[in-house]
C-alpha cells in the first residue's frame, strides 16, 4: 500500500487506529519504535578461518508513545487499567497511518499485541502557555510496515 513519490512526506499528517478502543480526540505526536534484529556469531573448530558466521537473531522493537492533549475522556487510562486488572483483552492491534496533503493514505505501520506500560502527564503550571498532554507508552510485540 505505499504509495512512492520523489518527494518526502511531512510527517504532520496522520491517524491512529486502535482496535476496540474508540479513541476520542485526535493524537499531536506518534513516537514509532526502532526495529533491532540480534546477530547470533558462531563458528565450529574446523573453520579455517577464524572468522564468525553471523545469522539473524530474534527481532525485537521498542515501545511506541502516544500523545495528545487532556479532554478529560478516559479512553487512554481505562485501557491501562485493563492491563493492570490483567485482563487478556488488553492486547490490541493498532496501526498508524501517514496521509499526504490531500489526507490520503500513503504508507502504514500495522502492530499487534499492543498493550500500555506507561502512562503519564506533563507538569501543571499556574503560569504556563502550554496545554495539558497526556503520554501513553505501548509495548509492541510484532511490526509491519505496508
Amino acid at each position: 500500500m505505499a504509495v512512492h513519490r520523489d518527494n518526502p512526506y511531512p510527517n504532520y499528517n496522520f491517524l491512529v487506529e486502535i482496535d476496540g478502543l474508540d479513541t476520542q480526540g485526535a493524537f499531536m505526536e506518534v513516537e514509532l519504535p526502532d526495529v533491532r534484529v540480534d546477530v547470533i556469531e558462531y563458528r565450529t573448530g574446523s573453520d579455517r578461518s577464524s572468522a564468525v558466521h553471523k545469522l539473524p537473531g530474534r527481532a525485537s522493537y521498542s515501545d511506541v508513545t502516544l500523545r495528545r492533549g487532556v479532554i478529560g475522556a478516559l479512553d487512554l487510562y481505562s485501557w491501562l487499567d485493563q492491563t493492570i486488572q490483567g485482563d487478556p483483552g488488553a492486547r490490541r492491534a493498532m496501526s498508524v497511518i501517514l496521509l499526504d496533503e490531500a489526507r490520503q493514505e500513503v504508507l502504514r505501520w500495522n502492530f499487534q499485541n499492543v498493550f500500555p506500560t506507561e502512562y503519564q502527564f506533563n507538569k501543571l503550571d499556574a503560569t504556563g502557555k502550554t496545554v495539558l498532554v497526556e503520554s501513553l507508552t505501548l509495548a509492541v510485540e510484532r511490526m509491519e510496515l505496508v
